[in-house]
């Protein structure tokens, strides 16, 4: 029987003019921890003192049980900057686990193996050891009281903002998975102090499991580097950029984790349910017609479509999925930007192009090849639906000098055109199609909030603000409009009509002269 291999753990040690007591903490580090393949590693951040020499004499007196790895930056990266260098080294070791404390002594060593349990039980992603779950114990433990209160405070708008009830945000004890690492794009955090706060914001968006443990607090005469109220401001401004990010009102590529787990279209989902544009479409197809689905993602309205007796031909750069595959008659695999060929528009009666036109490259020539396509099909209408550029909330970001594109939403960034209500109609007008209705649509609340009833609500009250004032209140432009005939489809009825009319002359009897 093959004996099971011990989990690779990396001891993380930053560094930074800790010549004093770099020492302490490298002896600190308990021998029970022999059961499982350990390196130590300790990264200086440039230090003007000798933080780097004292390192290498420990590492050279091997008074310690496990190997130990002393690297020096030459030139300082920073608090957060120093950990990436850590997180790297953990990766591309092929660590199981890295777990992070302080060169200056103010985390226990010895609390280890305590922290490493729940990673190896496979029970969190990451550990964190807290000062703040025992009562009064940091206190206790000599943190200022000054310090205590911002860390309570600061804490508290953190759960608030971002739904969680961690005891502290701003423990630097903290142990990872190097697969969750791998999974988190932490490199392109800040190099600052709040790097925490971000790398604890990535693993919420990533789904990881955090769990803490509660560890002495011990503060002796260190000096402390952190400018508590840059570091206050630091944090509260990437707790409201991750929420804001969340209601796609800006982006921040760090906070994108999702989409490194799921790149395709599969993250659209149907909203059939309240006032949207899905709703209002499938209100405008009539049971029993034939639909053509472009650009119809995962098919999320291809359900209610079946449920109608409609005939669906599915058209997207993806093939459906095996249970929205189910809900198509046929299906097309094409890139919308390389054109139409291949799709029969013959006998169509409505065309879906919902949330689709603002992706495309060039939406002019792809309006002007629709209407040639639906020739033999004058009486099918087009349902569109775009993003309102010209949203409130859009403005109002623009008059504060930005323009945050984001994964979803009027500035998704896989978004190539915006338009407002009238550049939408004249598009079309001026590309040979009919508008026949445009309608704004309020947001999507009901995705954003969890209380239904407030939802409903706000969609109301935003309901009545679109009869206001439509350009400036929707959060989308509902339109249908219908394909007017070419000048050749035109010169083709003339010559045929031309054709029945000679006919119809020469059966009538000619008039008896007089």
């Amino acid at each position: 029987m093959v004996p099971e291999k011990s989990p690779k753990v990396l001891i993380f040690i930053v560094a930074y003019h800790a010549e004093t007591t770099l020492g302490e903490v490298l002896f600190r580090i308990p021998a029970e921890l022999k059961n499982y393949d350990v390196e130590v590693l300790v990264i200086d951040d440039a230090s003007a003192d000798s933080t780097f020499d004292r390192g290498e004499e420990v590492r050279q007196q091997q008074g310690i049980s496990f190997p130990i790895t002393i690297l020096t930056n030459p030139i300082n990266q920073g608090y957060g900057g120093n950990q990436k260098l850590g997180y790297r080294y953990a990766i591309e070791n092929d660590f199981d686990y890295v777990a992070l404390i302080h060169g200056d002594g103010q985390y226990a060593p010895e609390m280890l193996p305590v922290l490493l349990k729940p990673l190896i039980d496979a029970e969190a992603d990451a550990v964190f050891g807290s000062r703040m779950m025992e009562t009064f114990g940091a206190l206790k433990g000599g943190m200022p009281l000054y310090k205590y209160l911002g860390n309570k405070v600061l804490s508290l708008f953190e759960n608030f903002m971002l739904g969680t009830k961690f005891s502290e945000f701003h423990s630097g004890y903290r142990l990872y998975s190097v697969n969750a690492l791998r999974s988190v794009p932490f490199e392109l955090n800040t190099n600052q102090f709040h790097f925490d706060t971000e790398i604890i914001i990535q693993f919420l968006n990533g789904g990881f499991q955090i769990k803490e443990i509660p560890i002495p607090t011990y503060y002796g005469d260190e000096i402390c580097r952190v400018n508590g109220l840059r570091y206050a401001w630091d944090c509260i401004r990437s707790v409201t950029a991750a929420v804001l990010q969340k209601y796609n009102l800006l982006y921040r590529a760090n906070f994108d984790v999702a989409i490194a787990r799921d790149a395709s279209n599969r993250h659209y989902s149907g909203k059939l349910d309240f006032d949207s544009s899905h709703r209002h479409a499938a209100a405008s197809i009539t049971p029993g017609q034939s639909v053509i689905d472009l650009g119809c993602g995962p098919g999320v309205l291809a359900p209610c479509l079946k449920e109608q007796n409609c005939k669906v031909l599915g058209v997207d750069i993806d093939p459906p999925s095996p249970e929205s595959g189910q809900y198509f008659d046929s299906f097309v695999v094409r890139n919308l930007n390389d054109g139409l060929l291949g799709i029969d528009f013959r006998a169509v009666d409505r065309v879906l192009l919902l949330d689709v036109v603002e992706h495309l490259y060039r939406p002019e020539r792809f309006c002007d090849e629709l209407r040639l396509a639906m020739q033999r099909s004058l009486d099918a209408k087009c349902i569109v639906t775009l993003p309102n550029v010209g949203f409130w909330m859009v403005r109002l970001m623009l008059l504060f000098g930005q323009l945050n594109y984001g994964k979803r939403g009027i500035l998704d960034h896989t978004h190539t055109r915006l338009f407002t209500f009238s550049s939408a109609r004249r598009m079309f007008s001026e590309h040979g199609f009919q508008v026949l209705q445009q309608d704004g649509i309020p947001p999507p609340f009901a995705l954003a909030l969890k209380s239904r009833r407030l939802a409903a609500f706000l969609a109301r009250v935003n309901r009545f603000l679109i009869s206001v004032s439509r350009g400036f209140f929707s959060y989308q432009i509902f339109m249908i409009v219908k394909p007017l005939p070419t000048v050749e489809t035109l010169l083709g009825d003339t010559r045929q009509h031309t054709v029945l009319r000679r006919t119809m002359v020469s059966a009538q009897p000619p008039e008896p002269s007089v």
